[in-house]
């Protein structure tokens, strides 16, 4: 069965790619969920709409549809909207821990399979300062990510530790799918 990618992030080609799973992308246009009743709901929802876009398309491909959400104090951290912004985000979160949550559908709509699973990890920052963290900021381009950190990008400059998925954090719990794909007799 072909799988398909319903996501344009090149984190997730990336770790799809590194368990040597055989794929196509296919970027749907979906207008996502921002707030809801908690962030997994938001991140399910927001992982249902890409697969059912791409399943639309693709109706006997397998389609894998993702959204990865920061949660902080009960509130979700999207995508900085300017510098300025990505620096409060980065402080908000110097010595605290947050949950990153990824919301995964896997969907066939020729083959009635629909599974849909969020996955946690908790993030926990260093103590830093706006002179850390701008001099983060000047390595890593952080207005394309979600809470404008990346865990894989001079992450040892701001986090501590992570417990849970790295690749969750990153964007794609990759382990998980592929159990999960296994388990099912898809993979």
């Amino acid at each position: 069965m072909e799988i398909i990618l319903a996501s344009g992030s090149p984190r997730r080609r990336e770790l799809l790619e590194s368990f040597r799973i055989p794929f196509r992308v296919f970027v749907p246009e979906v207008t996502e969920l921002e707030q809801g009743v908690d962030f997994r709901t938001v991140a399910v929802s927001n992982a249902e709409l890409k697969a059912d876009a791409a399943a639309e398309v693709f109706p006997d491909a397998l389609v894998i549809g993702a959204d990865t959400v920061i949660e902080l104090e009960h509130s979700i951290l999207g995508k900085p909207s300017g510098r300025e912004n990505a620096e409060q985000m980065l402080l908000r979160m110097s010595g605290r821990s947050h949950n990153v949550v990824t919301g995964v559908c896997m969907a066939c709509r020729n083959r009635q399979i629909r599974i849909c699973f969020a996955d946690v990890s908790k993030v926990f920052f260093k103590e830093i300062g706006l002179e850390t963290i701008r001099h983060y900021m000047s390595l890593v381009n952080v207005m394309d990510k979600a809470g404008a950190y990346a865990v894989q990008e001079h992450g040892e400059l701001i986090i501590d530790r992570v417990e849970g998925s790295v690749n969750n954090v990153i964007g794609l719990p990759v382990e998980r799918i592929a159990e999960t794909l296994r388990l099912n007799g898809l993979l």
